[in-house]
């Protein structure tokens, strides 16, 4: 699975969940599962233009990996935005732009935790670790 971490003016990208029923409500980065013969990078552009509507450049992938469910890890990219207005079109139905003092507003998905404290870790101005 790939979800990137799309930045704009210290601020990291959070989707609201709305499928599956099982993860409805709960907030991740937004992402996807790489397809057959797809690179990661290239599925992440893709998963943001169908999830999202919009463009994305993946530059550098988040060190680590987080296990999700059995026989899946989560990697994270970080992704500029290039083109468009991230709306919720796919799986989601609510998008929110979070600051590092905002970062725990939303219930994040558990298995998303640690990728996202990373993700804020390397935002610009992002947070501290905090031990």
């Amino acid at each position: 699975m790939v979800a990137g971490a799309v930045y704009e003016e210290g601020r990291l990208l959070a989707a609201r969940r709305s499928a599956p029923a099982e993860l409805a409500g709960r907030w991740e980065l937004p992402g996807g599962k790489v397809e057959a013969g797809e690179a990661p990078e290239e599925a992440l552009v893709r998963e943001l233009r169908e999830e999202l509507g919009v463009e994305v450049r993946p530059l550098e992938r988040i060190p680590g990996e987080w296990p999700l469910k059995p026989g899946y890890v989560l990697r994270v990219w970080t992704a500029l935005l290039v083109r468009g207005r991230p709306a919720p079109l796919q799986d989601h139905d609510e998008l929110r732009w979070l600051a590092p003092h905002e970062a725990d507003a939303v219930d994040w998905l558990a298995q998303d935790r640690p990728a996202v404290a990373e993700a804020f870790r390397l935002l610009p101005g992002g947070r501290p670790d905090r031990g």
